[in-house]
């Protein structure tokens, strides 16, 4: 799986990057009936203000693009660690409606 990770107004720090691709990386292992070429991820990480909330809100994206299907998440929440987690398990189940689909 390809990963690409983005940042706005954020900084993508080393230990940020690793945490994100090991655990949108861990979805490649729903993923192995597919070409592994086939299979990109893309990863936008934010800080998002608003004038109506009070101190940082962050925002996390995946677009993961399957062979005939775009999956996509999105999730803001008080703690970038915590979006991309809950992004995470949104994919998961994404995915596998999609399998299921597939073996209709």
């Amino acid at each position: 799986m390809q990963i690409s990770i983005t940042g706005n107004e954020l900084d993508l720090t080393d230990p940020l990057k690793e945490y994100i691709d090991t655990h949108i990386g861990s979805l490649s292992k729903y993923l192995k009936r597919f070409d592994e070429g086939l299979i990109r991820a893309e990863v936008e990480v934010a800080r998002v203000t608003q004038h109506h909330r009070h101190g940082d809100v962050f925002y996390a994206e995946v677009n993961l693009t399957l062979p005939g299907k775009l999956l996509r998440a999105t999730r803001e929440g008080a703690d970038v660690r915590e979006c991309i987690d809950k992004v995470r398990d949104i994919l998961e189940r994404e995915i596998d409606k999609y399998k299921d689909q597939l073996e209709k």
